[in-house]
């Protein structure tokens, strides 16, 4: 018989502080899906709803003025994280050649944007000169750079063995040939991650709407969501549905998206948590 293993002290430490992390992240959580459910509007805790009802979902669901800017959200978070994607990518694979003249200097003038900003004012009138406020687009290109995300990449990069980069030169690959061919398939796990930080930042994005923008033709789901519910902006439909219920359905609806998309990319996600943070 093999003998028992003894779990350690740490571990159960470690355990038991996860639980408890797992816990305080998932109760909030709870709450407002059973809050969501419930047509009778509690504040205290409940493990299940009084009286079940989709009346929140179906107000908001039928509720047109939701339409457009949901539509807006769909669009800038696609195209928003197609080209944080591409930037973020290229920069960071240009930026890992130990060959580029001036490599040092590139890389600390993008460093210097990360930890000093011009502040609100100048970022306006930034804006305001590429025509980009009041436009839906804001969200596509004020997003769309991310120094992080350029470094984290160019960390990624530098990581792949470069007996694969001189094995395809040696085959003829030009350097796009060796980004396309070698450097993007081994990228999955990061491209995964950086794409998934890149679509919540967009699709959560409420200050830059406030700020930017006032044409309601314009904004974007979340906006709207919030100046209906809270507001006191709420539609007239055929369901009697209390103000906390359409309230926490309104959460429910603005965060579902990433929760049924998260577990899809949960195993890339995890990988591509570490790129970059330890080199050989």
């Amino acid at each position: 018989m093999k003998p028992k293993k003894k779990i350690k002290t740490f571990d159960l430490v470690n355990y038991i502080v996860f639980i408890i992390i797992g816990l305080i992240v998932l109760v909030p959580i709870w709450k407002v899906l059973v809050d969501s459910l419930n047509a009778v509007g509690v504040y205290q805790f409940q493990l299940w709803p009084n009286k079940f009802t989709l009346d929140g979902y179906k107000t908001i669901i039928h509720t047109q003025l939701l339409y457009k800017p949901f539509v807006n959200s769909v669009i800038t978070t696609i195209i928003g994280t197609l080209l944080g994607l591409v930037l973020s990518t290229l920069s960071g694979y240009v930026l890992a050649q130990e060959t580029l003249p001036g490599r040092n200097f590139f890389a600390f003038v993008l460093l210097f944007t990360m930890i000093f900003s011009g502040g609100m004012i100048p970022e306006y009138l930034v804006m305001k000169k590429l025509h980009l406020v009041n436009n839906m687009w804001i969200l596509v290109f004020k997003h769309g750079v991310n120094v992080y995300n350029f470094v984290l990449m160019k960390n990624f990069f530098e990581g792949i063995p470069g007996s694969l980069y001189e094995a395809a030169k040696i085959d003829g690959c030009t350097p796009m040939g060796i980004f396309f061919k070698i450097v993007l398939p081994l990228s999955k796990a990061a491209l995964a991650s950086i794409g998934l930080m890149f679509a919540v930042t967009v699709w959560n994005d409420y200050s830059t709407v406030k700020i930017y923008i006032t044409d309601p033709d314009q904004v974007n789901f979340q906006y709207k969501l919030r100046n209906m519910i809270m507001d006191g902006d709420t539609p007239t439909t055929a369901y009697n549905v209390s103000q906390t219920t359409l309230f926490n359905a309104g959460i429910i609806a603005a965060i579902l998206p990433f929760m049924v998309l998260y577990p899809f990319l949960q195993k890339y996600f995890v990988k591509g948590v570490n790129i970059g943070a330890v080199k050989e």
